[in-house]
């Protein structure tokens, strides 16, 4: 729009045109004021009944609420306005008029269920709250690119539909493709893998991945976005010193740059980044600090997955993120590297923040012999796979990596009940629209 100016601009003197949603109207008889918002903010535009044209009165304070209107007027101290100036309106064009019955309140002075909220996303992120998120989401991002860079880590992007799943036909949406059966890519594992042993060596991807899961809970989704790190010439240790730095910068970036959002979700003035160095546990003394937690009915044995009970037992215990390492190779994938002098043993980690795991990572087989015994070993079909295992043979470095929930990062970082908040439109077990 033309010689728009944002509310958030707006100074004393100026004369402006300002556009935005009719956020609320309060008629106090012989005067009423209209709140108008958009992205930047709200302001006051006063209308002085007796003084201004009918027509002029009529048309802003009978405009229903959340429809888009332009007010030209000239702008005015106010201590008494929300922002401190309010807008003596010239003009007021109602540029998209709303319905009078909304689906929700965009206001936030009455509350919508999540579903209904989800059905009317649009609506929803007009609240400053919901704006609040995305705003931080795209923060986060903008940071973990800048720790990537500073790790001497290329972007990349890997293909979405494959041939076969990274780790095999489980938890995979088949599509029809020219005829032929194709999944979704449940993860970037193995493409990530191969670039990493080209002349590129350290690489990262930022992208959607898919996983035909039952769950249906709080926080997890079918379509997700996977922070991905790969570094060849790196073990696990150098994976982790990666991870935690991406981590760190993220929330390091949104403290910077985000208080205006961080005071709308009642955040800014306990929101600081993750102390460090993150603590690394191996996967015997988690469970034995689980254990002795008492939480559990049953302590846990050797090879047993953690409980998300048990996770949050330890959760509370640590206080802050932390690592568990060296996992029974058993429940780690094929690709996970074991240690050198315990076969039993892998170099697999976890990242974990108190509520729930965020990265799964490792340093991966990078010898192609011991790469087909670890398919064989998990019952997987190496042919299956010949496009990946046949790189092996022509000079695959070590390497390591991992992948990094995006949602449950922003979930666990502000403290949201349902990973849902965190995706504009969310995919899960029931949700495939809008």
């Amino acid at each position: 729009m033309e010689n728009r100016t944002y509310t958030a601009d707006a100074e004393p003197g100026d004369s402006v045109t300002v556009a935005g949603w009719v956020h609320e109207v309060r008629d106090l008889g012989g005067i009423a004021f209209l709140i108008l918002r958009d992205t930047t903010g709200r302001i006051q535009v006063k209308f002085e009944k007796e003084e201004m044209d009918d027509d002029l009165v009529e048309t802003g304070l009978e405009v229903a609420r959340e429809s888009v209107i332009s007010v030209t007027g000239q702008v005015e101290e106010e201590p008494r306005a929300p922002t401190g100036v309010e807008v003596t309106p010239e003009s007021v064009e109602v540029v998209s008029e709303a319905d009078t019955e909304l689906p929700l309140d965009p206001s936030g002075k009455v509350d919508a269920e999540l579903s209904t909220r989800l059905d009317n996303r649009t609506l929803d992120l007009r609240r400053e709250e919901g704006q609040a998120i995305f705003e931080i989401r795209a923060e986060v991002l903008r940071g973990v690119r800048e720790a990537f860079r500073e790790a001497d880590a290329t972007e990349i992007n890997t293909p979405k539909i494959v041939a076969t799943g990274t780790e095999g036909g489980t938890e995979l949406f088949p599509i029809t493709y020219f005829g032929r059966e194709a999944f979704m890519n449940q993860s970037p594992q193995l493409f990530k893998q191969l670039i990493a042993g080209s002349n590129l060596e350290r690489v990262f991807e930022i992208g959607p991945i898919f996983r035909a899961e039952e769950h249906n809970t709080p926080r997890h989704l079918n379509e997700a976005t996977s922070i991905d790190f790969e570094g060849a010439f790196c073990d696990h240790h150098d994976a982790m010193d990666v991870c935690e730095s991406v981590v760190v910068s993220a929330y390091e970036a949104v403290a910077e740059n985000c208080e205006t959002q961080l005071e709308a979700l009642d955040l800014a003035e306990e929101f600081e980044p993750p102390e460090t160095p993150f603590p690394r546990l191996s996967y015997e003394e988690a469970i034995e600090r689980i254990n002795a937690t008492g939480e559990l009915d049953e302590q846990l044995v050797w090879g047993d997955d953690l409980p998300t009970e048990g996770e949050k037992a330890l959760g509370d215990d640590v206080g802050g993120h932390y690592f568990i390492t060296d996992w029974p190779a058993e429940i780690k994938p094929f690709y996970i590297m074991d240690h050198d002098d315990d076969a039993e043993l892998s170099t697999g980690f976890d990242m974990m923040h108190p509520r729930m795991e965020l990265v799964s990572g490792g340093q991966r087989e990078h010898r192609r012999e011991q790469l087909i015994e670890g398919f064989e070993q998990q019952g997987l079909d190496p042919d299956a796979f010949e496009y990946y295992t046949k790189m092996f043979q022509y000079g695959i470095p070590p390497h390591a990596g991992w992948g990094l929930g995006a949602e449950r990062l922003l979930m666990t970082m502000l403290d949201l009940g349902n990973i849902r908040e965190a995706v504009l439109f969310p995919r899960d077990r029931q949700r495939l629209s809008p």
